[in-house]
């Protein structure tokens, strides 16, 4: 019977041994390290605009500074909407993150009567990449570049012009319809999916005028290819300090781009922490901050909390804005 029982004892004892490390990490267990392998990052942007190159110029670094590759995925379509909804329908893990800002998760409520995703709910907002402005271009051969000139042509001549943007609901057609609402001006618009394709038609001349942001096009600009008109910006800008901004003929007028790294909803607090610093630690690098310069872009590093509010206001300020421009949604 005494021996009974020890074996009871020394068995027990043993189960408690291999049930340890199986009940400890319920409590107190320490974040897992990230990334661990490749981390796929989503753009609903077509290859070739200044979205995708940014993009690329950030994974880049945080590649480097991670030590795992970081695979731009472009997956372009209705101004980012399908990308953002890949991100959505993404594993919560931190290995699909992406592209997000003012295009997916702000205008496209104004622009689409059906989300396949709820702009604030479906993601986690991890921290700001990037902001830039955007500039109106003319093709080579247009009659004038002078905005004045311009504006008055488009009066004389409603829906003669044309105006082309990376897609509908984007900070680019927003732009354009600020313009028409502003000026009292009919531009016809023509959306492409992505920056690139569009560019690609008014090098062509097969539309007169393009709403881009600044990187896309400051290339083109600085060679002579297409002609500058006005920034959306407050005021003119040492990129371009002969380009007038809009402002100056439109007072009011103003369309800044900004972007957001994203995940899907229900990330782990201490997994958003990880990607936040090493996203700010890359945006913080200097060849990064230069070579954003050199696009006419800026930095953007925030805190997740500073990402998230900030998406909350620039909701409130602009959808009064669409509407008073006459975007009214579609697909419904």
């Amino acid at each position: 019977m005494l021996l009974s029982i020890d074996r009871r004892r020394a068995l027990a004892t043993i189960s408690s041994f291999v049930a340890a490390p199986f009940l400890a990490p319920r409590v107190g267990r320490a974040a897992e390290a990230w990334p661990i392998r490749q981390v796929r990052y989503v753009n609903g942007f077509p290859a070739g605009g200044a979205t995708d190159t940014l993009s690329r110029v950030l994974c880049q670094k945080m590649s480097e500074l991670s030590g795992q590759t970081f695979v731009v995925e472009n997956k372009a379509g209705a101004g980012g909407v399908l990308g953002a909804d890949a991100i959505a329908k993404a594993a919560a893990d931190g290995y699909t993150v992406g592209l997000g800002g003012i295009a997916s998760n702000v205008l496209a409520i104004g622009s689409y009567a059906r989300l396949p995703y709820h702009p604030r709910e479906d993601f986690t907002f991890i921290s700001g990449m990037w902001q830039l402005p955007n500039i109106l271009t003319a093709k080579k051969d247009l009659f004038s570049a002078d905005i004045k000139e311009l504006l008055a042509a488009f009066r004389k001549d409603p829906g003669k012009y044309t105006y082309a943007s990376a897609g509908f609901g984007t900070t680019l057609h927003l732009s354009g319809e600020m313009m028409n609402s502003m000026a009292g001006v009919q531009v016809r618009h023509v959306p492409y999916r992505g920056a690139a394709p569009a560019l690609n038609d008014l090098l062509g001349g097969n539309v007169d005028l393009l709403f881009d942001n600044l990187p896309g096009s400051l290339p083109s600009v600085r060679s002579g290819a297409i002609r500058p008109v006005a920034v959306t910006a407050k005021k003119r800008l040492a990129e371009l300090p002969d380009v007038p901004a809009f402002a100056e003929l439109l007072p009011g007028y103003e369309m800044t781009s900004w972007t957001a790294l994203i995940g899907p909803a229900n990330m782990p607090a201490d997994l958003v922490a990880q990607i936040n610093a090493l996203t700010v630690k890359a945006l913080k690098d200097p060849w990064v901050k230069q070579r954003y310069a050199d696009l006419g872009a800026t930095t953007w590093p925030t805190t997740p909390q500073e990402i998230s509010a900030y998406r909350d206001s620039e909701e409130a300020r602009l959808l009064p804005i669409m509407k008073a421009a006459g975007i009214k949604p579609e697909g419904g």
